[in-house]
């Protein structure tokens, strides 16, 4: 037997872990970020105690000999309170889960964590609609029906107020957010964190920028976070207490390289996100077409015609039409109150630019002296807005009745009008004053829809926002409006409102 020293049999090289599960038992990697845990916890807890109050009411609202069981006949009421106050919660918890309403990715932002709570509710009536015709169990609809609607309006109810409070942790306390690393080219890592502090309430917080194009491109550049270049990134996650890597444009290019940077993430915890050159697209216009291991994302056009926008036009009219109507009343009593304060028109009409480039005359309540005009080039060099926009905060040339106008946004109404005529909308951006130049460039493609009442920019701070931030709000409604999108400014537009934000 031969003797053979030590050095020269080595044991197996084990092999590198990737952080892929080896066994079926094994549990899954807990994630970097952990905030949506208590979160998620606390709305299982008030889904279930949403769906057995209303069980509650609707049994109260009903008689109880027809809300499902009857005593009379032998009917148990522990096995039907059992099922309203136990059973019924815990399915629709099932059914929330199963279509992602717990979802981490979907909770605190956008609208796609409602649209799983509706699904939920259309899963759980159809089920319980089954449930009974298979058992031939006599239920009350109205008790059925009240305790399904019900819940699910409630629960939309409570996903709204949570998000409120979690949007008020992240922009007060800026807590319950992602720490993002940027990697990729300096220009591109820039800009996507310029895009995602925007909104302090989408919890993204950018902590480093890792460049692949090395530390000399960043020389001599202010930038808002520290810059790394040549490190590991997963190591610099760690080191700077990360829970996400934002692959920012083409971050290498070298193939492949985005894949192994999500084998070496895998088992981690820490999440991986990519965003593309690709900005101010909603969602709904993005689609992901894999073809061949290649995940293309398809961008569908606006939608600048067709039957939604029919339906548009028409829901415009009609609600401008009634109204007007309605607003008689307050029409008079703000004349009243204008002719009181200075003597003049109560109506002051202005040439704008609206759809396609026409020029039409605006209604607007007139809130100004009526030598307003006259004494603007006085005040010219006072300006506190960039752009093709006059505005000051303590005007002079606005009387007191007008200023409340202004502030309240009352000196709108008028332009009910308009939209009863078809010259402008409910919702869309604002008309610009037709003597302010010519619309060149980007700013041309406003004009592709009908301007409105009321807009993205006016709901996102209005008069406080820079003309280059207005224009990015306008060009997104424009490439991204839907109905549904309308709706939801318009409901914002009533805080907006009430809270005065922006308006002088």
């Amino acid at each position: 037997m031969r003797h053979v020293d030590s050095f020269e049999i080595q044991p197996p090289t084990p092999p590198v872990p990737n952080g892929v599960p080896r066994s079926a038992w094994a549990r899954a990697s807990r994630r970097a970020s952990r905030w949506h845990r208590p979160y998620t916890i606390a709305l299982v807890l008030l889904d279930f105690a949403v769906v057995a109050f209303t069980s509650f009411v609707a049994i109260q609202l009903f008689d109880k000999a027809t809300a499902g069981f009857d005593a009379q006949r032998g009917g148990d009421p522990t096995f039907f309170y059992t099922v309203a106050y136990l059973l019924l919660p815990l399915g629709w918890l099932v059914l929330l889960w199963a279509n992602g309403a717990y979802d981490r990715r979907y909770l605190g932002l956008g609208t796609d964590e409602f649209r799983r709570v509706v699904r939920a509710g259309i899963m759980v009536a159809a089920s319980v609609s089954f449930i009974a015709f298979a058992t031939v169990t006599k239920l009350s609809r109205f008790t059925v029906g009240t305790a399904l609607l019900g819940s699910m309006i409630l629960i939309l109810l409570i996903r709204y107020v949570a998000r409120s409070v979690l949007h008020l942790v992240r922009t007060k306390a800026g807590h319950a957010g992602h720490r993002m690393v940027l990697v990729g080219t300096l220009p591109d890592a820039l800009e996507v964190y310029k895009a995602v502090t925007r909104n302090p309430s989408a919890g993204l917080v950018p902590v480093a920028i890792h460049i692949t194009d090395g530390i000399a491109a960043a020389r001599g550049i202010r930038t808002p976070v520290p810059v790394y270049a040549g490190r590991d990134v997963l190591a610099l996650v760690r080191e700077v207490g990360g829970d996400t890597i934002a692959v920012c444009g083409s971050a290498s290019a070298e193939p492949g390289e985005l894949r192994r940077l999500a084998w070496q993430l895998e088992g981690s915890g820490i999440d991986l996100v990519v965003a593309p050159q690709l900005t101010d697209i909603a969602g709904p216009r993005v689609h992901i077409r894999p073809i061949e291991g290649l995940p293309l994302l398809h961008v569908e056009e606006p939608t600048l015609s067709g039957p939604a926008l029919l339906a548009k036009n028409l829901l415009d009219r009609a609600a401008a039409a009634v109204g007007l109507l309605l607003l008689v009343p307050l029409f008079i009593l703000i004349a009243v109150a204008i002719r009181t304060s200075d003597p003049g028109p109560v109506f002051f009409r202005q040439p704008r630019v609206g759809y396609e480039g026409r020029t039409f005359r605006v209604w607007k309540f007139r809130t100004m002296y009526t030598n307003a005009e006259e004494r603007l080039a006085g005040l010219v060099d006072q300006n506190e807005t960039d752009g093709m926009l006059f505005k000051i905060k303590q005007d002079p040339r606005v009387f007191p009745a007008g200023r409340f106008l202004r502030a309240s946004s009352l000196d709108e109404l008028p332009q009910l009008i308009n939209v009863l005529k078809g010259e402008m909308s409910l919702v869309g951006p604002r008309p610009l004053p037709a003597d302010d130049g010519d619309f060149l460039g980007d700013v041309r493609r406003r004009l592709l829809v009908r301007p409105g009442m009321t807009g993205l920019w006016q709901v996102s701070g209005r008069s406080d926002l820079s003309w280059d931030e207005a224009v990015r709000l306008d060009l997104y409604y424009v490439d991204n409006w839907s109905l549904a999108y309308d709706l939801s400014i318009l409901w914002r537009t009533v805080g907006v409102v009430l809270a005065r934000k922006g308006a002088y």
